[in-house]
């Protein structure tokens, strides 16, 4: 019941939304008078004037064993499944585009939902109201060449972090071959959905930004750089800041990677660490890929006496498509996982993905 009610919102907010691009003298004394049936109805009505609208959605059914020193005896099957609601228009500056998705993982509310103004050669301004998906450092984190899963994926993590966060602005360009991609996001309690600020007050303003830039006179090598800086409101307490950064390298079939980054603490550097991994993935044809990754990641602790410990991840991963499905494995395991001597971490994921 949960889901059809969200659904239904959806229609309607979609439809004011088509409306408004279609409309634009139509006033809000006016869309108030319109039932929620009406608004539905616009779906069709307004669909042919210059406004597509897309459902797509992914099916998913796992199969998870994790042992080592945190062997875990649960169920290991799951599903997960999602449903994607998106629709855009011309606005006269631009096309701008609502995308809204629902994951029954995160209990029928919307998994990610942001608004895109996408203005040519002015390049993207966005606002990403829920899940961090789309500019800055965060979603950013890890794009090594993989089959499946990152190396870290339930042994570790990546150990870098961006403006991946609710109500986070971001704005996006292509210029001379290199990408600019920027993100700020103010932290503190959830604001409403109107936008009135009745949360608990901001305790944090992340800014982040994420370079790509294509190397002259080497088809196929690109290199990345981002860095996020979290600014605490709290006289006296430093920035945490992320440094991450890539080159990766792609010929036919065969795609290589590295990536190294810091995370440097503000509070005491108790928790800083630095990572630096390796990636190749070989597409077989054009339905089978593989890949192989593994990972260093060094848990530095200069505010403690304790020595330095060093985690080390690998991870095999496996893809195979058929139409619409999708058969995806994944086999990882850490040493010292989480940077505690002798804690080994071991995770295997099997995975059966319909797309719609």
């Amino acid at each position: 019941m949960a889901e059809k009610g969200y659904f239904s919102v959806f229609l309607a907010i979609n439809a004011a939304f088509i409306l408004l691009i279609n409309n634009k003298g139509v006033n809000m004394n006016n869309l108030k008078k319109v039932g929620l049936s009406a608004l539905a109805g616009s779906l069709v009505a307004f669909s042919a004037n210059a406004v597509e609208l897309g459902v797509s959605g992914t099916a998913e059914v796992t199969y998870t064993t994790v042992g080592g020193s945190t062997a875990n005896t649960g169920n290991p099957f799951g599903a997960n499944n999602s449903v994607k609601f998106s629709g855009s228009g011309d606005v006269g500056v631009g096309t701008a585009t609502i995308t809204r998705t629902i994951n029954d993982s995160n209990n029928g509310e919307w998994l990610s939902a942001w608004m895109t103004l996408d203005m040519g050669a002015m390049g993207k301004l966005s606002l990403d109201s829920v899940g961090g998906d789309l500019e800055g450092l965060g979603p950013k984190d890890d794009n090594l060449p993989t089959a499946y899963e990152e190396v870290w994926t339930g042994v570790s993590s990546s150990g870098i972090s961006g403006a991946a966060s609710n109500d986070t602005i971001g704005y996006s360009n292509t210029m001379a071959g290199v990408t600019l991609s920027l993100a700020r996001s103010g932290g503190g309690t959830a604001n409403s959905g109107d936008g009135a600020s009745d949360g608990a007050g901001v305790t944090s303003t992340v800014s982040d930004y994420h370079l790509t830039a294509a190397v002259p006179y080497v088809e196929g090598l690109t290199v990345q750089y981002g860095r996020s800086t979290v600014d605490f409101a709290a006289a006296g307490e430093n920035d945490d800041v992320y440094n991450n950064g890539h080159l990766l390298y792609s010929t036919g079939p065969v795609s290589v990677g590295y990536r190294y980054g810091t995370y440097e603490d503000g509070s005491d550097n108790s928790n800083a660490h630095e990572m630096e991994a390796y990636a190749i993935a070989f597409n077989v044809n054009d339905e089978l890929s593989v890949s192989f990754a593994t990972q260093d990641k060094t848990y530095d602790t200069p505010a403690t006496t304790a020595a330095d410990v060093t985690e080390t991840s690998d991870a095999i991963n496996a893809s195979y498509t058929m139409g619409a499905m999708t058969f995806r494995g994944t086999i990882g395991e850490a040493d010292n996982a989480g940077g505690i001597t002798s804690t080994t971490d071991e995770h295997m994921e099997l995975s059966m993905l319909l797309a719609f």
